[in-house]
């Protein structure tokens, strides 16, 4: 391995990424589910390569064969934890859908600028195989298979599982969890093999959300508000980290990307809350409420209260920052996270969202005493929706994030943007003592497409990137 130098894909540890060579190109999965359009879903390559003339442009769509698939998140075949394998590349991308339960593997590896479809994983294998469905997270393993987290069983209820897929065939092979110990909800999931743990996290029943959300159903039980921690080597649950009220939905999962730290953070979507996970001194895991976002008083809303809503985080590769958005509020945030206990605001910035300044929407009461933030015009283009998904370039210095968040809850918070499609923006990033600022001269409107406004989801770079690569 000492003599290795980047024999397998990815690169040899986080802070070498930060050294990698600036994106050019983008994928984003494009969703048509619960708009009027009845056309597939398709795979959009963005090209954010300033020097090139088709900068900001969708260059490529890959549309797929099934109708209603609702693709949401996407992994690989290999990423930085088959670092030290030269028979390894980086040339799948693995396409859940969240709906249909179908698996897309996508070779990205023969033309990075012009997607195909490899192989299509149907329903009817993990259900038979594995008795899941609504697969979200992918992440590939040092071992070379591929293991994706799982929302829910065949009939939509609730079931944190995992299935696995040959990293060659792209096969399944089966579950990853032992026969009984599926934990009630799944979502997200991260692994740090030099301390032999996973956490994974709980979003809702797919029955439940697969509609809309319904605050009753939080009451009734049909949302999850804990921590799983699995032992990594034998696949067995090790302990159950109810986070309570405070961290109820707890979505996207981040440990600190060294791999020998021994901490991260979650963000929990109805609260509004990061909670840190940590592993104590006598070897168990335990979390905390490091940061909160206070919800607004509001009339002309569907709730006297509303919440931020945090849909999605990530931690800069050198451990420096964490970011979030607001869906709802309409904010991305930067925090110093350098004292890991303490987060410390350092860069905010409102891109839309519920509470802008023109809209049916009055706070009347604000704990942290903003003003409403006017609409978002980016090149004559509103903002509809709220910012959402979040990539980070290598070096940290550019924040990338689109709008919508899943079909059905974007239709009923923002059915504007359902009308008008989403969009993609960027943001500059003060990667030194904090600090973020719109890039104006960057938007992709993705109401112009050829088939008609769609919903852009999820943002990952062909090399890697911050949400998608775990080293070993």
């Amino acid at each position: 391995m000492a003599s290795c130098s980047g024999c397998g894909p990815g690169y040899r540890s986080p802070l070498d990424a930060m050294k990698g060579p600036r994106e050019e190109i983008v994928y984003l999965p494009c969703v048509y589910r619960n708009t009027d359009i009845l056309k597939p879903d398709y795979l959009a390559t963005v090209d954010v390569d300033p020097k090139s003339a088709t900068y900001c442009q969708v260059i490529h769509r890959l549309p797929m064969p099934n109708l209603r698939d609702e693709l949401h998140h996407t992994g690989w075949n290999a990423c930085s934890s088959c670092f030290g394998d030269a028979s390894k590349k980086r040339n799948r991308l693995i396409l859940p859908s969240l709906v249909s339960s179908r698996v897309y593997v996508v070779d990205v590896g023969t033309n990075p600028r012009a997607p195909q479809i490899h192989k299509m994983v149907e329903p009817v294998d993990l259900y038979w195989k594995c008795n899941l469905a609504n697969p979200h997270t992918s992440h590939c393993l040092g071992n070379g298979q591929i293991m994706i987290s799982c929302l829910g069983d065949p009939s939509g209820n609730g079931k944190g599982g995992f299935i696995l897929l040959d990293g060659e065939t792209f096969e399944v092979v089966g579950n990853w969890e032992h026969t009984g110990d599926a934990v009630p909800f799944g979502y997200d999931f991260w692994y740090q093999p030099r301390h032999n743990v996973m956490i994974s996290t709980e979003w809702g029943a797919p029955k439940a959300l697969a509609d809309g959300f319904n605050p009753a159903h939080v009451m009734e039980g049909h949302y999850g508000s804990a921590l799983h921690v699995w032992d990594w080597t034998t696949h067995r649950r090790l302990q159950t980290l109810d986070l309570g009220e405070e961290g109820a939905i707890p979505l996207e999962v981040r440990f600190l990307h060294d791999p020998d730290a021994t901490e991260g953070y979650v963000g929990c979507a109805l609260p509004s809350t990061v909670f840190r996970f940590y592993k104590t001194p006598k070897g168990d895991w335990a979390a905390e409420k490091v940061i909160s976002v206070p919800s607004k008083k509001v009339e002309g809303w569907m709730l006297p209260e509303m919440p931020g809503l945090i849909t999605d985080i990530l931690i800069s590769l050198d451990d420096r920052f964490l970011y979030f958005s607001n869906w709802l509020h309409g904010d991305v945030r930067q925090y110093d996270i350098t004292d890991r206990k303490k987060p410390r605001l350092v860069g905010q910035v409102f891109l839309g969202g519920s509470i802008v300044s023109d809209g049916p929407v009055k706070v009347l009461e604000d704990p942290e005493n903003q003003p409403q933030p006017p609409p978002r015009i980016i090149k004559g283009r509103r903002v509809y929706g709220g910012p959402q998904m979040l990539q980070l370039s290598l070096d940290g210095r550019r924040l990338y994030l689109t709008t919508s968040l899943f079909s059905s809850w974007d239709k009923q918070f923002y059915p504007d943007m359902v009308k008008e499609g989403s969009v993609m923006m960027q943001i500059d990033v003060n990667s030194v003592s904090g600090g973020l600022s719109l890039n104006k001269n960057f938007l992709v409107d993705f109401g112009k497409e050829p088939d008609g406004p769609v919903l852009a989801h999820e943002l990952r770079y062909p090399g890697g990137d911050c949400t998608s690569d775990i080293w070993v």
